[in-house]
């Protein structure tokens, strides 16, 4: 390496040691500093590395220097992410149904390389990917960005929507060619989904992203920013179960007090929630019917109560008989 080129890259290769190699029980030396430089072909004096540090401080990095009998040294004292907040980024990832395996390890071990040599260990023993449910969708990453861009571009998009077979496999749904308006990515049930408009139907609908293969941002403007701009996302989320469709009502249930967290947790705590005795209360919600709807209040089991109105409690009714009824028709087969 020339010498010229060496010293322009110098205060680069001084970041990179301390970043990665050092912590507050890892110091290096001056002498390791000028090893580490003479290894990369860059020639250092020992008067150069004081200056040198001092200039990165002035730079804002923070850089402590420690003194001791044995000759002490240098060490990285902060850095962009703390280890506590990388530890929750590698929960999140790994936790994370849409992106797969392949790719978390591949966050993951960016994010280890952020903690320094020294902390990395700490976040590889948080990491359990393998055996975790994930998404084997491996475009899912330029889908996203392609949505995102679609977004920012005021765009429409074209995808595949998919599916998997019996042979899990991931293949293109019957009708499964779309071209929709994309307007907002949402988080819910573990699963990532795009809220769009589909100009055909005239309404807007909610796609799972791991399903979505060879999304393409297109020259058509986007359609349906009058209904979109009636929606909030969150409150959106909340109302359609498992993001199934459904006609919109407005609800009231009663629950037990004690399931006050379970309601809470699923509408939010802008729930009109109403005491009706010091053991029960009401909570009065808009929500998609469906099936997903009921199933969730199946799932509580006779403790969640629909009030009203009549037509939800008879469509809840109807959709429980048909499963005692399907249980009965199916008993005593092979």
């Amino acid at each position: 390496m020339a010498k010229s080129a060496g010293q322009k890259l110098k205060l680069l290769y001084i970041i990179k040691l301390l970043a990665e190699n050092t912590d507050e029980n890892h110091p290096v030396s001056t002498a390791d500093i000028i090893a580490y430089l003479d290894a990369n072909g860059i020639h250092s004096e020992r008067k150069s590395i004081y200056d040198d540090i001092e200039k990165l401080c002035e730079f804002g990095y923070d850089i402590i220097q420690v003194q001791s009998r044995l000759g002490g040294g240098y060490y990285m004292a902060s850095r962009e992410f703390e280890l506590p907040e990388l530890k929750l980024l590698v929960d999140a990832v790994q936790s994370s149904r849409f992106i797969t395996t392949r790719k978390s390890r591949s966050l993951i071990k960016k994010l280890e390389q952020m903690a320094g040599k020294y902390d990395a260990g700490k976040l590889q023993r948080q990491v359990y990917v393998a055996g975790r449910i994930k998404t084997e969708n491996e475009s899912i990453y330029y889908n996203i960005d392609n949505i995102h861009r679609a977004i920012q571009e005021n765009r429409q998009i074209s995808f595949h929507y998919l599916e998997w077979n019996l042979k899990k496999e991931l293949v293109v749904r019957v009708g499964g060619q779309k071209q929709v308006s994309p307007w907002a990515l949402i988080w819910q049930d573990e699963n990532y989904y795009l809220a769009a408009f589909d100009e055909t139907d005239g309404i807007m609908k909610h796609y799972r992203v791991d399903k979505m293969g060879q999304v393409k941002v297109l020259k058509e403007a986007r359609e349906g920013m009058e209904l979109f701009s009636k929606i909030d996302p969150a409150v959106y989320s909340n109302r359609t179960f498992g993001m199934f469709g459904g006609e919109e009502e407005t609800v009231t249930l009663q629950f037990p007090n004690r399931l006050i967290g379970v309601v809470l947790d699923r509408f939010g705590k802008e729930a009109d929630i109403r005491p009706v005795t010091d053991r029960v209360f009401r909570v009065r919600v808009k929500v998609a019917v469906s099936g997903q709807f009921f199933g969730w209040l199946a799932g509580i089991g006779r403790e969640a109560v629909v009030i009203g109105p009549e037509q939800v409690k008879e469509k809840y009714r109807h959709w429980l008989e048909d499963i005692v009824t399907t249980i009965k028709v199916t008993d005593g087969l092979p």
